[in-house]
């Protein structure tokens, strides 16, 4: 979902989609599994509800104009900004724009920008707040720890990556969710009580039975960026920070 804040930006690589991970890209890395979780499709340019307050991704979390960082609505424009499927035969990008950041975009329900109990407590809470290259931001406002971060994610013998550019659905620090080892569920009792939302290339990539749906599951973890395979994610990177 959205909320209020800032910029993003690019980078380049490429390759396509894995829609058969190996035991060892399923089962590795530092960052524990979350299983079975609802995920729902967002996208940049989405009025989801123009009376909520984080109701519309014309803005997101951390970008106040995502819309404009992104390069225009993430779908199809007419008589407002909706979702089209996705295919693998031009990478899952969108078919009327070229997108300036990354089209493989999500989010999950941590905001640790301007959510204040996230922001207090984000440099404890969240595990790679003293990795280099994040140290010493705990009280910079400029800086979010989670913008740009990488998650794994897959739905039955697909699997895909994707970048964290907004916060939600439904909650802003559920860290007992974000960041627990014992795979507990959402806080959020919204959409299915759904603990992620993904964009229209996610969707298409994971192969997800509706395009705007509340019934479609994944596994998700996060991932650092040296543990990225190569993949149609990677040719535009989102870079930027809060502004």
């Amino acid at each position: 979902m959205a909320a209020l804040a800032v910029l993003t930006m690019l980078s380049a690589a490429c390759g396509g989609p894995g829609p058969n991970p190996s035991p060892s890209a399923t089962t590795a890395g530092r960052y524990p599994w979350h299983t079975g979780i609802v995920s729902t499709t967002f996208w940049v340019g989405e009025i989801f509800d123009p009376k909520a307050a984080d109701g519309s991704q014309v803005m997101s979390t951390y970008d106040s104009r995502w819309m404009q960082s992104y390069g225009g609505c993430d779908g199809v424009e007419a008589n407002g900004c909706h979702t089209e499927a996705r295919t693998q035969a031009n990478g899952y990008a969108p078919k009327n724009m070229t997108p300036k950041e990354n089209p493989f975009y999500l989010d999950l329900p941590y905001d640790d920008v301007n959510d204040p109990v996230a922001f207090a407590e984000r440099a404890s809470v969240i595990p790679w707040a003293n990795d280099p290259g994040f140290a010493g931001n705990a009280q910079n406002r400029s800086f979010s720890y989670m913008k740009n971060q990488w998650v794994r994610i897959r739905m039955g013998s697909r699997e895909c990556y994707g970048q964290i550019e907004d916060a939600g659905p439904g909650q802003y620090h559920d860290k007992e969710y974000v960041f627990g080892s014992n795979d507990a569920r959402p806080a959020n009792k919204n959409f299915n009580g759904a603990g992620m939302d993904v964009s229209p290339a996610l969707n298409g990539c994971l192969g997800f039975s509706e395009l705007d749906g509340e019934s479609d599951k994944v596994d998700w973890q996060f991932v650092p960026r040296d543990q990225v395979p190569a993949g149609p994610w990677l040719n535009i990177v989102t870079v930027s920070q809060v502004k």
